[in-house]
Formats: structure tokens, C-alpha cells, sequence
């Protein structure tokens, strides 16, 4: 993929930017220095462009409909494909567009806008499924688990989480037997993201119960596999367009040139995938913000009451300050989190920071929505009130609220030198 394929929804005066994969916007700089973040680079605010054109074509007209039906939007994730957006991050080398951790943010936060599941299918397999391999992978995996997955005829889910560990990944009951040149998986893993559709699984499992942590390893499964089942799916609040049920594992025979990375580093690579992860949930709680506060503003200002709009009254004047106060705040911390990490530098405590921030203002400005439309907030014939149920999970995947604010924490301290 290339930016040229995204060009196709852009507006034909400006599809020469995606010539470029660094185009710098002018600003007006003053002998101090240039400030960052007063506006996006120009390839990433026409590439938001583009993605808010594709969602308000493709996402937005069957976002209500797939979350009563929870039917998989197959034709869409097929086009976002052919943008590819499936792959945004991969090097065009195995088929991605090239493209990095800021562009990710910024087109996954306007295809959430237009349906947050289509949001969550694109991040679980960006961030949990191709991410492992691309970071972690070596070359003949890549070209294996990564260049058929760019598309979006593929789809890979990650398979971390178990009925009884919740947040703490470290304890895997899930095993994987050396059998000398195999490996032979046994175990269920819970809440798994994109578990119907996905041809290609990461999953985390023992190799060293004495080891603990240290003794978990990855590998990358091919689905369909003998001895891997699906559970029931699972009937959500929320994102319900997406499949999530239990991955089980049963006497599961895995070459050995499917371990990613090397015996033991299972642990490490759950982590910093899920660092990462977290900015493209950040993305996709913003996301559903702005389409709950777009839906709050336009009604504010048609809804007439005392002979004037509603958006003339102070309480309402106060939530939609509010509500665009906490979006436009979250919105910076999810930008800096991704400017780090394409900088090279650490970004676990602002990862955390911008999930936390971006979850937290969509459950806020969901709930405030609705109460800025009252009785129609309350009922499916507007949008806040899957907005609201769309939120709530942004707070507890890849990560709840409570484990954002240990993570955070951690390294507040360790910066202060405790």
C-alpha cells in the first residue's frame, strides 16, 4: 500500500500531498523556535481529511444498524483496506503504507467517529496482531504473518488475556510443551478482539513455570489450526460489531519457527505491544468523544425551547465548554504519546496518560451528550446513546483506568528518583 491508495477519498485538489510521506505545513516561526502541535503536519490533516470523507461515507450511514444486527462489516474493512489503513503502520517493504505512530492516531480516531467498531476491529489487528510481528518478528515471519494481513481480507487477533488472570498478564495458565521440534499449546484465552474473523493469532503461554513472567513466550498461530476452537460470542454492551469470545487451545501443535522473538520474552513483548496499543484506544475513545459531541452540538442548536435554541442557555453553554475542553486536552496527550514514540523516545507514561484522558472524556462527553438531548439521548434514534455504551469499554481493554493510574504513577516516582 502507498499513500497514493489513500488519495482515493481525498479531495482531487489536494491528493499531490500524499506524493509525500513528510510534508512539512508552514508556520509562522519566530526567532525562539517552532511550536509543535498548533496543527497537524499537511500529509496528516489530509490524511484525517480523508478518513473523516471515508467515514462519513462508509462507516457512518451502517454504524447504527451493524450494532443492533452485530453483523461484521466485511465490505468496509475490505476498503479500509484498500486504503490501507490495515497496515499503517507496517513498512512498505511487507506491503504497509509506510506510515507512523501520529498517522495511526489520527486516521483510527476519525474511522472510530464513524463506528467504533469498525475502530476497534482496525486497532486490534494494527496494534495487537501486527504490531508483535513487526517489532518482534524476523523477516520470514513478516512475510508470512504481516503481508497477507495488509489488505483487509485478513484480520489477526491477540490473545493475552484469560478467564482468570484479568489485569494480571504476568500469570498465564495457558502452557506450551517443547516437544523438540514443536511446540504443543494448551489453555483458553478470554475477551479476544476480532476472534471470529482472524486468520492469524498471537498468543502468550508458559514455556517456564518457574520462571514465572520471565517463562512466558509468544507465538504466532495460523487459523484455522487443529485443536483451536472458538467459544460462544460474546453479546456486548458495546462495540458490537466486533466479535469477542474465548480462544481455546487444545494439544496445539506450533512449529517452532512460530515463536516470536525468544523462549521468555512472551511478557516483554505483551507489554510493549500494549504500550503501544493504548494510543490506538486513546485514538478510538476519541473518537466516539467527537461523534457524541458533533451529535450534542448540531441538536443544541436546532432544538428550540423558550423560543430560542437551547445552545442560548448557560447549562448548555457550560457542558458543550466542557465537553470540547476535555476532547481538545485529550486530543493533545494522545498526539504527544505518538510523538514520542515516532521520536524513539519512551512513551509508556504518556501512553498511559493518553488512554486514560481519551477514555475517561468519551464516558464523560457521551454521558453529557445525552443530557444536552434529554429524552432523545435516550433512545436509539440518535447516536449518543451507543456512544455511550461504545465508551464504556475504552476504560477497561488493553488496560482498565485503575491500571493507567498505576502505570502512571510508576513513573512519575521513578522520575523523581524513587
Amino acid at each position: 500500500m502507498s499513500l497514493s491508495s489513500i488519495a482515493r477519498y481525498a479531495p482531487r485538489s489536494c491528493r499531490h500531498l500524499f506524493a509525500l510521506s513528510s510534508v512539512q505545513s508552514t508556520r509562522h516561526m519566530s526567532g525562539l523556535g517552532e511550536a509543535t502541535f498548533t496543527e497537524l503536519p499537511e500529509t496528516h490533516q489530509m490524511l484525517k481529511d480523508t478518513c473523516r470523507q471515508f467515514a462519513e461515507n462508509e462507516l457512518w450511514p451502517i454504524a447504527g444498524k451493524i450494532d443492533k444486527t452485530q453483523e461484521y462489516p466485511e465490505q468496509q474493512i475490505h476498503k479500509m483496506g484498500e486504503l490501507g489503513l490495515m497496515g499503517i503502520d507496517i513498512p512498505e517493504e511487507y506491503g504497509g503504507t509506510g506510515l507512523d505512530a501520529l498517522a495511526y492516531a489520527v486516521a483510527l480516531t476519525e474511522i472510530s467517529r464513524g463506528c467504533a467498531s469498525a475502530g476497534v476491529i482496525m486497532s486490534a489487528h494494527n496494534s495487537l496482531y501486527l504490531g508483535p510481528v513487526k517489532y518482534f518478528g524476523n523477516h520470514e515471519q513478516k512475510e508470512n504473518y504481516v503481508s497477507p494481513f495488509i489488505d483487509g481480507t485478513k484480520i489477526g487477533c491477540f490473545c493475552l488475556s484469560e478467564p482468570g488472570n484479568g489485569s494480571d498478564a504476568g500469570a498465564a495458565s495457558t502452557t506450551a510443551r517443547d516437544e523438540g521440534d514443536h511446540y504443543v499449546l494448551n489453555g483458553t484465552k478470554a475477551w479476544i478482539t476480532n476472534s471470529y474473523q482472524a486468520e492469524g493469532v498471537i498468543v502468550f503461554a508458559t514455556t517456564d513455570k518457574a520462571k514465572k513472567h520471565k517463562g512466558i513466550s509468544a507465538f504466532i498461530v495460523p487459523k484455522p489450526t487443529e485443536g483451536l476452537s472458538l467459544g460462544k460470542k460474546e453479546e456486548k454492551l458495546g462495540i458490537r460489531a466486533s466479535a469477542t469470545s474465548n480462544v481455546i487451545f487444545e494439544d496445539v501443535k506450533i512449529p517452532k519457527e512460530n515463536l516470536l522473538g525468544t523462549p521468555g520474552m512472551g511478557f516483554k513483548i505483551a507489554m510493549m505491544t500494549l504500550d503501544s496499543g493504548r494510543i490506538g484506544i486513546a485514538a478510538q475513545a476519541l473518537g466516539i468523544a467527537k461523534n457524541a459531541f458533533d451529535t450534542a452540538v448540531e441538536y443544541s442548536s436546532k432544538r428550540n425551547s423558550f423560543g430560542a435554541p437551547i445552545s442560548k442557555l448557560q447549562m448548555i453553554q457550560s457542558k458543550i465548554a466542557d465537553m470540547a475542553l476535555k476532547i481538545e486536552m485529550s486530543e493533545m496527550m494522545m498526539y504527544k504519546a505518538a510523538a514520542l514514540k515516532d521520536a524513539g523516545k519512551p512513551f509508556t507514561k504518556e501512553a498511559a496518560m493518553a488512554k486514560l484522558a481519551c477514555s475517561e472524556t468519551a464516558t464523560y462527553v457521551a454521558h453529557q451528550a445525552i443530557q444536552v438531548l434529554g429524552g432523545m439521548g435516550y433512545v436509539s434514534d440518535m447516536p449518543v446513546e451507543r456512544n455511550y455504551r461504545d465508551a464504556r469499554i475504552t476504560e477497561i481493554y488493553e488496560g482498565t483506568s485503575e491500571i493507567q493510574r498505576l502505570v502512571i504513577a510508576g513513573n512519575v516516582m521513578k522520575e523523581y528518583g524513587y
